[in-house]
């Protein structure tokens, strides 16, 4: 059982402290002590004492007997008197330890206590002599042993990749972290009260479909055994929840967890939290009310009121939000008039000006949503509805009656980032049935994001569903919004992690194995995202016939570098953005166009090669100094030639600033 820990892990392979914390809790058993009971009689929190008793004067015991539990994160004092600092969920407290006033058997729990060790004390709360409010305690128990030290002598945890993958050592550390998800949780309970209080009913739709669909999105696919089917994970609730208006609901709204299987960066997570509404009767301009009053809300719940600050951006957040055309925010950002009815020609030129990429085939409703996207939404810093959406991009959205190019849409943006969609919703079955349809023409041209045909979604607008509007709202990103976080993952208790170096364990586990077998035995010094087995295909581009003199090459300087932090950078959707360790003991910044091939996830904590003595340039705006290296070739997949990438990984043990001969 537990005792065996230390045969399980032998002690040569712990730290020393570690390694006496287990001898210590091994002796506690060896003499008849529990370090783990099971009952505890804690019957008081720390920030209700210092709040009741905030008016003893020095030296002052009060009558009253109190029971605290809590971990020790601060310990001092010797020979007869200790101070013991303790925390629990609602705040810190001192233990007050005098000798004689404490029972021999506790006294020695008391003394032995290590920092992280989650003790219970009962005892009178009085003031010390210098003014500390504290528990005066008479006897002590061990409620648990920490055999793990804290971080840094409780300084702090301040690794990025081990605070999210640590989630509990950074609670227990990080007092600005744990504020942060009491935050969430006051507002998703916010959100919650608004929409109740609006007379939205809560109801719960299923997370495994059948159908890909109420977005577009990649999907997670899984097997469902039973049935003996392939399943998605939802991409999002709405054609659900719609289905509700039709069977007589008028409000209902659901609040959960989407899943996508897409990218990650310092807005998306491939799992997050949305809140979808839907009201019979009602139409955009009732969303826009909602949207507004259920974030307004959220931030008063937390305290905020006026303007807000966001990553020194400040934001004005309770002053009513204005509404703009799509083509009025691609106008402005363009410095000239742009329509529905601009040519596509010219639209295709803006985006060639703006090195934005299209494919041949966009008509001009998709050449504007792209233009936009790429280049509109980094203007819009206070609350802004971005109205008319192109119908080519809002398959679910109601057309304008005066002119069908358009939808009724809303996306709202606050600090160049989107917070909810939302439309006036379509009801004509025949319209969908149609919109639909096209859309698995392009699921069949190679558009894997694109919806497919749900039969009996058509089928339940047959029967006739009022008019209505909808929108959905990431919770996440508002959360964001109203702490003032630059990352989903500081405000996701458990983001998704790659796995640990030398996990052997879950579905991570076998993945690698499937690779491990497909690739072969790969080399220590270079990681292929994607392996190539078929070596026959292989085109790679003619060497250079010229020469070069040494001192040229010589003058070239190549070296390791760790990455300490890669991120996707906004508005592109090739560059990374990396923090690099090069041994100078100053971080660089590289911008390398590798998202097609790697996520950000994938390189951190990797050792790359790159070449560090290039002169600055300036990519979206972010001086990249360097280039990361990486090794190029093409493949023949049949009638083309697409190319391949492999950044060059290589060994850990590499130190950063190691120079390549």
């Amino acid at each position: 059982m537990a005792e065996n820990l230390e045969a399980a892990e032998p002690a040569n392979i712990l730290n020393d402290e570690r390694a006496r914390r287990l001898a210590d809790r091994a002796a506690l058993y060896a003499a008849g002590k529990n370090p783990y009971p099971e009952r505890s009689s804690v019957t008081d929190h720390a920030a209700d004492l210092l709040d009741r008793y905030e008016h003893l004067a020095n030296e002052e015991v009060a009558s009253e007997t109190v029971t605290i539990g809590g971990r020790v994160v601060a310990k001092r004092g010797q020979g007869k008197i200790m101070f013991i600092v303790v925390r629990d969920p609602s705040a810190d407290i001192q233990l007050f330890c005098r000798v004689n006033d404490v029972e021999e058997e506790s006294w020695e729990v008391l003394r032995e206590l290590d920092l992280g060790d989650i003790v219970q004390a009962t005892g009178q709360v009085t003031r010390t002599k210098r003014g500390e409010l504290s528990v005066a305690p008479r006897t002590a128990q061990l409620l648990s042993k920490a055999v793990r030290p804290l971080p840094e002598k409780f300084h702090g945890l301040s690794d990025k990749e081990t605070r999210y993958r640590q989630r509990y050592v950074d609670l227990i550390v990080n007092e600005d972290v744990r504020e942060t998800f009491r935050k969430r949780s006051a507002i998703v309970s916010a959100f919650r009260r608004y929409m109740e209080d609006n007379g939205y009913m809560e109801v719960e739709t299923p997370i495994l479909q059948s159908i890909q669909g109420g977005a577009t999105a990649k999907p997670f696919i899984t097997h469902f055994n039973a049935l003996n089917q392939e399943n998605y994970l939802r991409i999002a609730t709405e054609l659900h929840l719609k289905r509700l208006l039709v069977g007589g609901y008028e409000r209902v709204f659901e609040i959960g967890r989407i899943f996508r299987n897409e990218g990650m960066d310092l807005t998306h997570n491939p799992e997050f939290t949305t809140m979808e509404a839907y009201r019979a009767y009602s139409d955009l301009e009732g969303m826009k009310e909602l949207a507004e009053g259920v974030i307004k809300a959220a931030a008063r719940a937390i305290g905020l009121e006026g303007m807000i600050d966001y990553q020194g951006q400040a934001i004005d957040l309770f002053s009513p939000w204005p509404s703009r055309p799509m083509t009025d925010v691609v106008s402005e950002v363009l410095g000239r008039t742009i329509t529905i009815d601009t040519p596509v020609e010219e639209l295709r030129a803006a985006c060639d000006e703006h090195d934005i990429e299209y494919k041949p085939e966009w008509t001009a409703g998709k050449l504007i949503a792209e233009l936009f996207d790429e280049l509109g939404e980094a203007i819009l810093i206070n609350p802004t509805f971005v109205v008319d959406y192109p119908v080519e991009v809002s398959p679910l959205a109601k057309r304008h009656e005066d002119d069908p190019r358009l939808t009724h849409r809303f996306e709202l943006f606050i600090a160049a980032h989107e917070y909810a969609n939302a439309f006036s919703e379509l009801n004509d079955p025949v319209d969908q049935a149609e919109r639909f349809a096209a859309q698995m023409e392009e699921k069949a041209g190679g558009d894997d994001e694109a919806m497919e045909y749900d039969e009996d979604y058509v089928r339940a607008l047959e029967y006739g569903m009022p008019p209505a509007g909808g929108i959905g709202i990431g919770i996440d990103r508002v959360v964001m919004l109203l702490t003032n976080s630059t990352s989903i993952r500081d405000v996701l208790l458990f983001p998704h992690m790659k796995p640990e170096k030398g996990s052997k364990s879950g579905a991570a586990a076998a993945k690698a194995a499937q690779m491990a077998e497909a690739a072969g035995a790969a080399s220590p010094f270079l990681t292929p995202m994607k392996p190539t087995n078929d070596y026959s295909k292989v085109v790679v581009e003619p060497l250079f016939e010229d020469f070069v003199d040494f001192d040229t090459f010589a003058k070239s300087d190549f070296r390791a570098v760790k990455v300490k932090d890669c991120v996707a950078v906004p508005k592109s959707k090739k560059l990374l953005n990396f923090t690099l360790d090069d041994g100078s003991g100053t971080d660089r910044t590289i911008l390398s166009g590798i998202h097609d091939y790697y996520e950000p996830e994938d390189l951190i904590g990797k050792t790359l090669i790159a070449i560090t003595n290039l002169p600055p340039r300036k990519m979206m705006g972010i001086p990249s100094c360097g280039m990361i290296i990486s090794a190029v070739h093409a493949e023949a997949e049949g009638d083309e030639t697409p190319e391949r990438l492999n950044v060059l990984i290589v060994d850990d043990s590499i130190p950063a600033g190691a120079k390549l001969y």
